[in-house]
């Protein structure tokens, strides 16, 4: 597969993955009551194995951790759009786009393996209901795709260095 198609999906994925991420930022940050909602019910399951100290814990500050680390997801995931314009004005190559996407992607994938994980096997289930609403599998859509996205990420851009300056 060439160099400018491995980019090509890589920066579709990588759009999907930031679109998914830094839209639910202002619910996280903002201790919105679906967020709430979403994080009490894995911390009180959490809190049933692993102590009510640690499931509190998560119930409280568990939305503004996932969505930090999104954050900093997203940010790697679009950084190559600014080394790129850089690189245009300085006219030197000082990063791997294939590299940073490999990276993002892994972290990526591994949010979203966590978020799949408490979907299916606590009691937050693939479908989230709350006030009597389903979201109708959306979230846990939406997290699958991230991860498969992440996945594919990673392995699109593992190359041998030599490649990896598209």
């Amino acid at each position: 597969m060439s160099q400018q198609v491995k980019a090509v999906i890589s920066w579709a994925i990588v759009l999907w993955s930031s679109y998914i991420f830094l839209g639910s930022l202002p619910y996280k940050f903002t201790g919105h009551p679906d967020t709430q909602h979403i994080f009490s019910t894995i911390g009180n399951w959490l809190g049933t194995f692993l102590g009510d100290g640690i499931g509190g814990l998560f119930t409280k500050v568990g939305a503004f951790g996932v969505g930090g680390f999104e954050l900093i997801t997203s940010l790697v995931l679009l950084s190559p759009a600014l080394f790129w314009l850089i690189n245009k004005v300085g006219g030197s190559k000082i990063y791997s786009r294939a590299r940073i996407h490999q990276i993002g992607g892994l972290m990526a994938a591994v949010v979203m393996a966590g978020a799949v994980f408490f979907h299916v096997f606590s009691p937050l289930g693939i479908e989230v209901l709350h006030e009597g609403k389903s979201d109708g599998g959306s979230l846990f859509k939406a997290a699958v795709s991230v991860l498969l996205g992440g996945v594919i990420l990673f392995f699109l851009n593992r190359s041998n260095d030599k490649e990896l300056t598209a």
